[in-house]
């Protein structure tokens, strides 16, 4: 099993395919095992960086606070051990947040950015994000990891025959230890890239699900910040997009990156 120490934390991580480097970045409570159905389409043109961050899955999990800033140093530290100085980055919701402070933090060694269902913003600013962020900190202290993630799953993934993908997440959110799961979400609440993004030049590409947490007019309102952003729309998705729209998800991103590879 892959690990390495960066910021005195042990991360777990994989490297797979050939091609230019691209970097997973996974979901709250999650772990790289999020991309099992982006794996195989990309590894065949990229070389993927497939880390768990410090408090998820099988990296190390210290005591807390956790912030998106930490996170994003602990992925260039890992990239900079694996000699990677320039690397396209995609993120998955609590991920998207962290591949945007990265590509902030070194935007000269950011090719391409890709967020899918994050938030530019997350600052409780509004009574819908206000609630989001307060009803997971409240079901996870009054229920308990399992009895919140099954309420996640059914979020999620509502449909009959979505049974399979509910299961898995109430096995993996279900879980986490607690400490590291509510440090995870307070590293979120509050943090906010609004006022950087006109600095972020690199290609990006917004994708959002029509049926996610956060509204699209809100999405669209943030990507008109970005100075060079696409902004997707994956009809009838979720919040979980590489789960429940595989298929359009992936195209969608391995077009992104084939056409922009010359820009």
């Amino acid at each position: 099993m892959p690990t390495i120490t960066v910021n005195s934390t042990e991360l777990f991580y994989e490297r797979i395919g050939n091609g230019p480097p691209l970097l997973l970045i996974h979901g709250l409570g999650s772990s790289s095992d999020d991309w099992a159905f982006q794996r195989e389409d990309f590894a065949r043109e990229h070389t993927l960086i497939l880390p768990d961050l410090r408090g998820s899955g099988r990296s190390a999990k210290p005591p807390g606070p956790y912030s998106i800033t930490q996170f994003a140093a602990d992925l260039w530290a890992l990239l900079d051990a694996l000699d990677i100085e320039y690397t396209d980055i995609l993120g998955f919701s609590l991920g998207g947040a962290v591949a945007l402070e990265m590509a902030l933090a070194r935007p000269a060694h950011t090719r391409r950015l890709i967020v899918c269902n994050a938030l530019a913003n997350y600052r409780t600013d509004t009574w819908r994000k206000w609630f989001e962020a307060h009803l997971q900190l409240a079901l996870v202290r009054t229920l308990g990891l399992r009895r919140t993630a099954r309420l996640i799953a059914n979020r999620l993934f509502p449909h009959e025959d979505q049974a399979p993908k509910r299961q898995r997440v109430i096995d993996v959110v279900g879980a986490n230890p607690r400490r590291a799961y509510l440090a995870s979400i307070h590293a979120l609440i509050g943090w906010s890239a609004l006022e950087r993004l006109p600095t972020l030049h690199c290609q990006t590409l917004i994708i959002s699900a029509e049926y996610d947490y956060t509204p699209l007019a809100d999405k669209r309102g943030e990507a008109a910040h970005f100075p060079q952003a696409e902004f997707v729309v994956i009809p009838g998705s979720r919040h979980g997009t590489p789960f429940d729209a595989t298929d359009v998800f992936n195209a969608c991103v391995l077009e992104f990156l084939a056409r922009t590879a010359a820009l």
